[in-house]
Protein backbone atom coordinates (compact mmCIF):
# COMPACT_ATOMS: atom_id res chain seq x y z
CA UNK A 1 0.00 0.00 0.00
CA UNK A 2 2.89 2.38 0.64
CA UNK A 3 4.09 2.04 -2.96
CA UNK A 4 0.54 2.75 -4.10
CA UNK A 5 0.18 5.92 -2.03
CA UNK A 6 3.68 7.14 -2.88
CA UNK A 7 3.05 6.62 -6.61
CA UNK A 8 -0.27 8.45 -6.50
CA UNK A 9 0.89 11.39 -4.38
CA UNK A 10 4.26 11.53 -6.14
CA UNK A 11 2.66 11.81 -9.58
CA UNK A 12 0.43 14.72 -8.53
CA UNK A 13 3.28 16.51 -6.74
CA UNK A 14 5.67 16.12 -9.68
CA UNK A 15 3.06 17.35 -12.17
CA UNK A 16 2.25 20.34 -9.96
CA UNK A 17 5.94 21.20 -9.45
CA UNK A 18 6.69 20.99 -13.18
CA UNK A 19 3.63 23.08 -13.99
CA UNK A 20 4.75 25.74 -11.50
CA UNK A 21 8.08 25.95 -13.36
CA UNK A 22 6.12 26.97 -16.45
CA UNK A 23 3.29 29.02 -14.92
CA UNK A 24 1.94 30.44 -11.67
CA UNK A 25 -1.22 30.54 -9.57
CA UNK A 26 -0.64 34.26 -8.94
CA UNK A 27 -0.56 35.92 -12.38
CA UNK A 28 0.09 39.66 -12.82
CA UNK A 29 -2.25 41.45 -12.66
CA UNK A 30 -4.23 39.09 -10.43
CA UNK A 31 -7.87 39.16 -11.53
CA UNK A 32 -10.65 36.63 -11.80
CA UNK A 33 -10.02 36.15 -15.50
CA UNK A 34 -6.22 35.99 -15.23
CA UNK A 35 -6.53 33.35 -12.50
CA UNK A 36 -9.18 31.53 -14.56
CA UNK A 37 -6.74 31.28 -17.46
CA UNK A 38 -3.95 29.64 -15.46
CA UNK A 39 -6.29 27.47 -13.36
CA UNK A 40 -7.90 26.05 -16.50
CA UNK A 41 -4.44 25.11 -17.73
CA UNK A 42 -3.46 23.51 -14.40
CA UNK A 43 -6.65 21.45 -14.01
CA UNK A 44 -6.40 20.41 -17.64
CA UNK A 45 -2.82 19.19 -17.12
CA UNK A 46 -3.76 17.22 -13.99
CA UNK A 47 -6.86 15.71 -15.62
CA UNK A 48 -5.24 14.54 -18.86
CA UNK A 49 -2.05 13.31 -17.17
CA UNK A 50 -4.01 11.33 -14.56
CA UNK A 51 -6.18 9.89 -17.31
CA UNK A 52 -3.12 9.06 -19.42
CA UNK A 53 -1.42 7.13 -16.61
CA UNK A 54 -4.72 5.36 -15.86
CA UNK A 55 -4.94 4.40 -19.53
CA UNK A 56 -1.34 3.11 -19.55
CA UNK A 57 -2.08 0.98 -16.47
CA UNK A 58 -4.79 -0.87 -18.41
CA UNK A 59 -2.03 -2.59 -20.43
CA UNK A 60 -1.23 -4.76 -17.35
CA UNK A 61 2.50 -4.30 -17.78
CA UNK A 62 4.53 -6.87 -15.84
CA UNK A 63 7.20 -4.23 -15.14
CA UNK A 64 4.69 -1.79 -13.63
CA UNK A 65 3.07 -4.64 -11.72
CA UNK A 66 6.36 -5.40 -9.97
CA UNK A 67 6.91 -1.73 -9.11
CA UNK A 68 3.46 -1.45 -7.51
CA UNK A 69 3.57 -4.93 -5.95
CA UNK A 70 0.70 -6.49 -7.85
CA UNK A 71 -1.95 -5.94 -10.50
CA UNK A 72 -4.51 -5.48 -7.74
CA UNK A 73 -2.53 -2.42 -6.58
CA UNK A 74 -2.31 -1.19 -10.20
CA UNK A 75 -6.08 -1.39 -10.50
CA UNK A 76 -6.50 0.51 -7.24
CA UNK A 77 -4.17 3.23 -8.56
CA UNK A 78 -6.13 3.19 -11.83
CA UNK A 79 -9.31 3.85 -9.83
CA UNK A 80 -7.76 6.69 -7.81
CA UNK A 81 -6.42 8.30 -10.98
CA UNK A 82 -9.83 7.99 -12.63
CA UNK A 83 -11.47 9.80 -9.72
CA UNK A 84 -8.72 12.44 -9.78
CA UNK A 85 -9.21 12.97 -13.51
CA UNK A 86 -12.97 13.27 -12.96
CA UNK A 87 -12.62 15.90 -10.20
CA UNK A 88 -9.99 17.90 -12.11
CA UNK A 89 -12.08 17.72 -15.29
CA UNK A 90 -15.18 19.03 -13.53
CA UNK A 91 -13.19 21.97 -12.13
CA UNK A 92 -11.65 22.54 -15.57
CA UNK A 93 -15.07 22.46 -17.25
CA UNK A 94 -16.71 24.75 -14.70
CA UNK A 95 -14.05 27.46 -14.88
CA UNK A 96 -14.14 27.32 -18.68
CA UNK A 97 -17.88 26.94 -19.32
CA UNK A 98 -19.37 28.25 -16.09
CA UNK A 99 -17.55 31.55 -16.52
CA UNK A 100 -19.11 31.99 -19.96
CA UNK A 101 -22.52 31.37 -18.43
CA UNK A 102 -21.89 33.92 -15.68
CA UNK A 103 -20.85 36.50 -18.29
CA UNK A 104 -24.06 35.78 -20.19
CA UNK A 105 -26.11 36.17 -16.99
CA UNK A 106 -24.47 39.51 -16.32
CA UNK A 107 -22.68 38.32 -13.16
CA UNK A 108 -19.23 38.97 -14.65
CA UNK A 109 -17.91 41.56 -17.07
CA UNK A 110 -15.73 40.07 -19.77
CA UNK A 111 -12.42 41.94 -20.20
CA UNK A 112 -11.60 43.50 -23.55
CA UNK A 113 -9.87 41.10 -25.93
CA UNK A 114 -6.28 41.97 -26.72
CA UNK A 115 -5.64 42.62 -30.39
CA UNK A 116 -2.98 40.53 -32.08
CA UNK A 117 -1.57 40.18 -35.53
CA UNK A 118 -2.17 36.56 -36.67
CA UNK A 119 0.65 36.84 -39.16
CA UNK A 120 3.14 37.48 -36.36
CA UNK A 121 2.61 34.04 -34.82
CA UNK A 122 4.83 31.07 -35.72
CA UNK A 123 3.21 28.71 -38.23
CA UNK A 124 2.67 25.81 -35.80
CA UNK A 125 1.18 28.02 -33.09
CA UNK A 126 -1.15 29.62 -35.62
CA UNK A 127 -2.16 26.17 -36.85
CA UNK A 128 -3.06 25.16 -33.29
CA UNK A 129 -5.02 28.39 -32.78
CA UNK A 130 -7.05 27.72 -35.93
CA UNK A 131 -8.21 24.42 -34.38
CA UNK A 132 -9.24 25.89 -31.00
CA UNK A 133 -12.97 26.06 -31.68
CA UNK A 134 -13.08 22.44 -32.86
CA UNK A 135 -10.97 21.27 -29.91
CA UNK A 136 -13.20 23.10 -27.43
CA UNK A 137 -16.39 21.67 -28.95
CA UNK A 138 -15.33 18.02 -29.18
CA UNK A 139 -13.55 18.24 -25.82
CA UNK A 140 -16.72 19.40 -24.08
CA UNK A 141 -18.76 16.49 -25.44
CA UNK A 142 -15.97 14.04 -24.65
CA UNK A 143 -15.95 15.40 -21.08
CA UNK A 144 -19.67 14.71 -20.72
CA UNK A 145 -19.23 11.17 -22.06
CA UNK A 146 -16.18 10.45 -19.88
CA UNK A 147 -17.97 11.76 -16.78
CA UNK A 148 -20.89 9.39 -17.31
CA UNK A 149 -18.59 6.44 -18.04
CA UNK A 150 -16.38 7.04 -14.98
CA UNK A 151 -19.40 7.42 -12.68
CA UNK A 152 -20.88 4.16 -14.03
CA UNK A 153 -17.54 2.44 -13.40
CA UNK A 154 -17.70 3.53 -9.74
CA UNK A 155 -21.19 2.09 -9.20
CA UNK A 156 -20.61 -1.42 -7.85
CA UNK A 157 -24.16 -2.55 -8.64
CA UNK A 158 -23.66 -1.83 -12.33
CA UNK A 159 -23.37 -5.29 -14.01
CA UNK A 160 -19.80 -6.31 -14.72
CA UNK A 161 -20.32 -7.23 -18.39
CA UNK A 162 -21.87 -3.81 -19.04
CA UNK A 163 -19.16 -2.11 -16.99
CA UNK A 164 -16.50 -3.80 -19.12
CA UNK A 165 -18.09 -2.63 -22.36
CA UNK A 166 -18.81 0.96 -21.40
CA UNK A 167 -15.42 1.26 -19.69
CA UNK A 168 -13.73 0.44 -22.98
CA UNK A 169 -15.52 3.42 -24.52
CA UNK A 170 -13.38 5.59 -22.26
CA UNK A 171 -10.54 4.85 -24.67
CA UNK A 172 -12.48 6.67 -27.42
CA UNK A 173 -13.25 9.60 -25.11
CA UNK A 174 -9.58 9.70 -24.14
CA UNK A 175 -8.43 10.07 -27.75
CA UNK A 176 -10.77 13.03 -28.21
CA UNK A 177 -9.56 14.60 -24.96
CA UNK A 178 -5.95 14.03 -26.05
CA UNK A 179 -6.66 16.09 -29.19
CA UNK A 180 -8.35 18.71 -27.02
CA UNK A 181 -5.24 18.87 -24.83
CA UNK A 182 -2.80 18.99 -27.72
CA UNK A 183 -4.51 22.01 -29.26
CA UNK A 184 -5.51 23.97 -26.14
CA UNK A 185 -2.47 23.52 -23.87
CA UNK A 186 -0.61 26.82 -23.45
CA UNK A 187 1.77 26.79 -26.39
CA UNK A 188 4.74 27.94 -24.30
CA UNK A 189 4.43 24.78 -22.15
CA UNK A 190 5.69 22.56 -24.96
CA UNK A 191 9.21 23.93 -24.56
CA UNK A 192 9.12 23.36 -20.78
CA UNK A 193 9.60 20.11 -18.79
CA UNK A 194 5.83 19.94 -18.15
CA UNK A 195 5.25 19.98 -21.90
CA UNK A 196 7.64 17.08 -22.42
CA UNK A 197 5.85 15.06 -19.72
CA UNK A 198 2.44 15.84 -21.24
CA UNK A 199 3.67 14.82 -24.69
CA UNK A 200 5.12 11.53 -23.44
CA UNK A 201 1.98 10.68 -21.47
CA UNK A 202 -0.25 11.57 -24.43
CA UNK A 203 1.76 9.23 -26.65
CA UNK A 204 1.64 6.43 -24.08
CA UNK A 205 -2.05 6.98 -23.40
CA UNK A 206 -2.91 7.10 -27.11
CA UNK A 207 -1.08 3.82 -27.79
CA UNK A 208 -2.81 2.23 -24.80
CA UNK A 209 -6.23 3.45 -25.95
CA UNK A 210 -5.67 1.95 -29.40
CA UNK A 211 -4.65 -1.40 -27.89
CA UNK A 212 -7.73 -1.36 -25.63
CA UNK A 213 -10.04 -0.54 -28.54
CA UNK A 214 -8.58 -3.32 -30.69
CA UNK A 215 -8.69 -5.91 -27.90
CA UNK A 216 -4.93 -6.44 -27.77
CA UNK A 217 -4.44 -6.11 -24.00
CA UNK A 218 -3.00 -9.27 -22.48
CA UNK A 219 -2.84 -11.15 -25.79
CA UNK A 220 0.68 -12.42 -25.14
CA UNK A 221 -0.35 -13.97 -21.80
CA UNK A 222 -3.39 -15.95 -22.87
CA UNK A 223 -3.80 -19.71 -23.00
CA UNK A 224 -6.62 -21.94 -24.18
CA UNK A 225 -8.18 -24.50 -21.89
CA UNK A 226 -11.22 -26.65 -21.18
CA UNK A 227 -13.15 -27.25 -17.98
CA UNK A 228 -11.87 -30.57 -16.61
CA UNK A 229 -13.95 -30.99 -13.44
CA UNK A 230 -16.53 -29.17 -11.31
CA UNK A 231 -17.42 -29.53 -7.63
CA UNK A 232 -20.19 -27.56 -5.95
CA UNK A 233 -20.45 -26.98 -2.19
CA UNK A 234 -24.08 -25.91 -1.62
CA UNK A 235 -23.76 -24.82 2.01
CA UNK A 236 -20.82 -22.59 1.07
CA UNK A 237 -22.26 -21.51 -2.30
CA UNK A 238 -18.82 -22.23 -3.77
CA UNK A 239 -17.79 -23.78 -7.09
CA UNK A 240 -14.44 -25.53 -7.44
CA UNK A 241 -13.46 -25.63 -11.10
CA UNK A 242 -10.38 -27.32 -12.57
CA UNK A 243 -9.23 -26.24 -16.03
CA UNK A 244 -6.87 -28.16 -18.27
CA UNK A 245 -4.74 -25.51 -20.04
CA UNK A 246 -2.53 -25.87 -23.08
CA UNK A 247 1.23 -25.34 -23.24
CA UNK A 248 0.85 -21.58 -23.71
CA UNK A 249 0.44 -21.38 -19.94
CA UNK A 250 3.96 -21.09 -18.53
CA UNK A 251 3.09 -21.74 -14.89
CA UNK A 252 2.39 -19.58 -11.85
CA UNK A 253 3.36 -18.97 -8.25
CA UNK A 254 0.98 -19.63 -5.33
CA UNK A 255 -1.05 -16.51 -4.53
CA UNK A 256 -1.31 -15.30 -8.10
CA UNK A 257 -4.55 -14.93 -10.06
CA UNK A 258 -5.72 -15.06 -13.66
CA UNK A 259 -8.45 -13.61 -15.86
CA UNK A 260 -10.77 -16.35 -17.09
CA UNK A 261 -13.20 -15.99 -19.99
CA UNK A 262 -15.84 -18.70 -20.29
CA UNK A 263 -18.45 -16.58 -22.06
CA UNK A 264 -17.39 -14.03 -24.67
CA UNK A 265 -20.31 -11.69 -23.97
CA UNK A 266 -19.47 -11.62 -20.26
CA UNK A 267 -15.75 -11.11 -20.80
CA UNK A 268 -12.84 -11.93 -18.51
CA UNK A 269 -13.18 -12.08 -14.73
CA UNK A 270 -10.26 -12.25 -12.24
CA UNK A 271 -10.02 -15.37 -10.05
CA UNK A 272 -7.30 -16.38 -7.61
CA UNK A 273 -5.63 -19.66 -8.54
CA UNK A 274 -6.19 -22.28 -5.83
CA UNK A 275 -3.64 -24.85 -6.99
CA UNK A 276 0.11 -25.27 -7.16
CA UNK A 277 1.56 -25.57 -10.64
CA UNK A 278 2.45 -29.01 -11.95
CA UNK A 279 4.09 -28.93 -15.38
CA UNK A 280 3.08 -32.54 -16.00
CA UNK A 281 -0.64 -32.11 -15.35
CA UNK A 282 -1.08 -28.56 -16.75
CA UNK A 283 -4.19 -27.88 -14.68
CA UNK A 284 -5.45 -24.85 -12.78
CA UNK A 285 -8.03 -24.87 -10.00
CA UNK A 286 -10.25 -21.90 -9.22
CA UNK A 287 -12.59 -21.59 -6.25
CA UNK A 288 -15.42 -19.11 -6.77
CA UNK A 289 -18.12 -17.96 -4.36
CA UNK A 290 -21.58 -16.91 -5.55
CA UNK A 291 -21.37 -13.23 -4.66
CA UNK A 292 -22.34 -11.18 -7.71
CA UNK A 293 -24.47 -11.22 -10.83
CA UNK A 294 -22.09 -13.39 -12.87
CA UNK A 295 -20.73 -15.68 -10.15
CA UNK A 296 -24.31 -16.51 -9.12
CA UNK A 297 -24.91 -17.84 -12.64
CA UNK A 298 -21.63 -19.73 -13.01
CA UNK A 299 -23.06 -22.97 -11.63
CA UNK A 300 -25.59 -23.14 -14.47
CA UNK A 301 -23.16 -21.99 -17.15
CA UNK A 302 -20.02 -24.04 -16.48
CA UNK A 303 -19.93 -27.55 -17.91
CA UNK A 304 -17.16 -30.14 -18.17
CA UNK A 305 -15.58 -29.74 -21.60
CA UNK A 306 -16.48 -26.05 -21.92
CA UNK A 307 -13.69 -24.14 -23.74
CA UNK A 308 -12.21 -21.19 -21.81
CA UNK A 309 -9.42 -18.65 -22.14
CA UNK A 310 -7.05 -18.00 -19.24
CA UNK A 311 -4.88 -14.87 -19.10
CA UNK A 312 -2.06 -14.43 -16.62
CA UNK A 313 -0.64 -15.08 -14.17
CA UNK A 314 -0.85 -11.76 -12.31
CA UNK A 315 -0.22 -10.61 -8.77
CA UNK A 316 2.65 -10.33 -6.28
CA UNK A 317 0.94 -11.91 -3.26
CA UNK A 318 3.70 -14.50 -3.29
CA UNK A 319 4.52 -15.21 0.41
CA UNK A 320 8.12 -14.16 -0.19
CA UNK A 321 9.94 -12.88 2.92
CA UNK A 322 12.67 -13.89 5.35
CA UNK A 323 10.64 -13.78 8.58
CA UNK A 324 10.85 -16.95 10.70
CA UNK A 325 7.06 -16.83 11.25
CA UNK A 326 4.16 -16.11 8.93
CA UNK A 327 0.56 -15.43 9.92
CA UNK A 328 -1.98 -16.05 7.21
CA UNK A 329 -5.52 -14.70 7.44
CA UNK A 330 -8.02 -15.91 4.85
CA UNK A 331 -11.51 -14.57 5.48
CA UNK A 332 -14.33 -16.16 3.49
CA UNK A 333 -13.36 -16.80 -0.13
CA UNK A 334 -10.06 -15.07 0.70
CA UNK A 335 -8.79 -18.49 1.75
CA UNK A 336 -8.05 -19.28 -1.93
CA UNK A 337 -4.41 -18.09 -2.26
CA UNK A 338 -3.50 -19.91 0.95
CA UNK A 339 -4.84 -23.18 -0.43
CA UNK A 340 -2.52 -22.78 -3.41
CA UNK A 341 0.43 -22.05 -1.16
CA UNK A 342 -0.28 -25.08 1.05
CA UNK A 343 -0.41 -27.35 -1.98
CA UNK A 344 2.94 -25.92 -3.04
CA UNK A 345 4.49 -26.41 0.43
CA UNK A 346 3.28 -30.01 0.46
CA UNK A 347 5.61 -30.58 -2.51
CA UNK A 348 8.37 -28.11 -1.58
CA UNK A 349 8.52 -27.83 2.24
CA UNK A 350 9.63 -24.52 3.72
CA UNK A 351 11.37 -23.62 6.97
CA UNK A 352 8.97 -20.96 8.27
CA UNK A 353 6.44 -21.58 11.01
CA UNK A 354 2.98 -20.77 9.65
CA UNK A 355 -0.35 -20.17 11.34
CA UNK A 356 -3.42 -19.95 9.10
CA UNK A 357 -6.59 -18.30 10.38
CA UNK A 358 -9.68 -19.02 8.33
CA UNK A 359 -12.73 -17.01 9.37
CA UNK A 360 -16.03 -18.02 7.81
CA UNK A 361 -19.72 -17.79 8.55
CA UNK A 362 -20.52 -20.92 6.49
CA UNK A 363 -19.48 -24.51 7.06
CA UNK A 364 -19.19 -27.55 4.84
CA UNK A 365 -17.60 -30.69 6.30
CA UNK A 366 -16.16 -31.94 2.99
CA UNK A 367 -14.56 -28.58 2.20
CA UNK A 368 -13.17 -28.24 5.72
CA UNK A 369 -11.76 -31.75 5.61
CA UNK A 370 -9.92 -30.83 2.41
CA UNK A 371 -8.61 -27.63 3.99
CA UNK A 372 -7.43 -29.50 7.08
CA UNK A 373 -5.72 -32.13 4.94
CA UNK A 374 -3.93 -29.41 2.91
CA UNK A 375 -2.77 -27.72 6.11
CA UNK A 376 -1.48 -30.98 7.58
CA UNK A 377 0.40 -31.90 4.40
CA UNK A 378 2.00 -28.45 4.29
CA UNK A 379 2.90 -28.34 7.99
CA UNK A 380 0.62 -25.34 8.56
CA UNK A 381 -1.15 -24.80 11.89
CA UNK A 382 -4.83 -24.21 10.99
CA UNK A 383 -7.13 -22.06 13.16
CA UNK A 384 -10.75 -22.32 12.05
CA UNK A 385 -13.06 -19.52 13.22
CA UNK A 386 -16.77 -20.15 12.63
CA UNK A 387 -18.10 -16.67 13.28
CA UNK A 388 -21.67 -17.66 14.26
CA UNK A 389 -20.32 -19.59 17.26
CA UNK A 390 -16.78 -18.25 17.76
CA UNK A 391 -17.45 -14.58 17.07
CA UNK A 392 -15.47 -12.34 14.78
CA UNK A 393 -11.77 -12.77 14.23
CA UNK A 394 -9.87 -10.00 16.04
CA UNK A 395 -6.21 -9.01 16.31
CA UNK A 396 -6.32 -10.04 19.98
CA UNK A 397 -7.39 -13.58 19.08
CA UNK A 398 -4.52 -13.87 16.61
CA UNK A 399 -1.97 -12.66 19.16
CA UNK A 400 -3.28 -15.04 21.79
CA UNK A 401 -2.92 -17.98 19.40
CA UNK A 402 0.53 -16.95 18.11
CA UNK A 403 2.76 -15.89 21.05
CA UNK A 404 5.72 -14.98 18.83
CA UNK A 405 3.59 -12.79 16.50
CA UNK A 406 6.08 -9.89 16.75
CA UNK A 407 8.58 -11.78 14.58
CA UNK A 408 5.98 -12.65 11.97
CA UNK A 409 4.88 -11.24 8.66
CA UNK A 410 1.14 -11.10 8.07
CA UNK A 411 -0.52 -12.10 4.82
CA UNK A 412 -4.19 -11.16 4.50
CA UNK A 413 -6.83 -11.84 1.88
CA UNK A 414 -10.49 -11.11 2.54
CA UNK A 415 -12.97 -8.26 3.06
CA UNK A 416 -11.34 -4.83 2.99
CA UNK A 417 -12.75 -3.68 6.34
CA UNK A 418 -11.23 -6.57 8.29
CA UNK A 419 -7.94 -6.03 6.48
CA UNK A 420 -7.89 -2.36 7.45
CA UNK A 421 -8.62 -3.29 11.08
CA UNK A 422 -5.82 -5.84 11.22
CA UNK A 423 -3.32 -3.59 9.45
CA UNK A 424 -4.02 -0.61 11.71
CA UNK A 425 -3.94 -2.67 14.91
CA UNK A 426 -0.79 -4.68 14.17
CA UNK A 427 1.12 -1.64 12.93
CA UNK A 428 0.14 0.20 16.12
CA UNK A 429 1.59 -2.77 18.04
CA UNK A 430 4.91 -2.55 16.20
CA UNK A 431 4.57 -4.68 13.05
CA UNK A 432 6.36 -2.76 10.22
CA UNK A 433 4.16 -1.82 7.28
CA UNK A 434 6.43 -3.83 4.97
CA UNK A 435 5.50 -6.97 6.93
CA UNK A 436 1.76 -6.59 6.36
CA UNK A 437 0.71 -7.88 2.94
CA UNK A 438 -2.84 -7.55 1.67
CA UNK A 439 -4.44 -8.75 -1.54
CA UNK A 440 -6.86 -6.10 -2.86
CA UNK A 441 -9.07 -8.46 -4.80
CA UNK A 442 -11.75 -5.79 -5.37
CA UNK A 443 -10.84 -5.00 -8.99
CA UNK A 444 -13.41 -2.23 -9.53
Amino acid sequence: MNALRISFAGLLLVLTALWLLADTFIPEPFTYFSFRSVFIQYTGVIAICAMSVAMILTLRSTWMEKQLHGLDKMYRLHKWLGITALVASILHWWWATGTKWMVGWGWLAKPARKSSDPQSLPFLEQLFRDQRHLAESVGEWAFYAATVLIVLALIKRFPYHLFRKVHNWLAVAYLVLAFHTLILTQFSYWLQPIGIIIALLLMGGTLSAILVMTGQVGQGRKARGVVDSLTYYPSLRIIECTIDVNRDWQGHMPGQFAFVTSKKREGAHPYTIASAWDDKEHKLTFITKELGDWTSRLRDWLKVGLPVTVEGPYGCFNFSDSNPQQIWVGAGIGITPFIARMKYLAKVPGTQQIDLFHATSDFDQTAMDKLSADAKAAGVHLHLILTPQDGRLTPEKIRQAVPNWQSASIWYCGPALLGQTLRKDFQAKGIPSKNFHQELFDMR
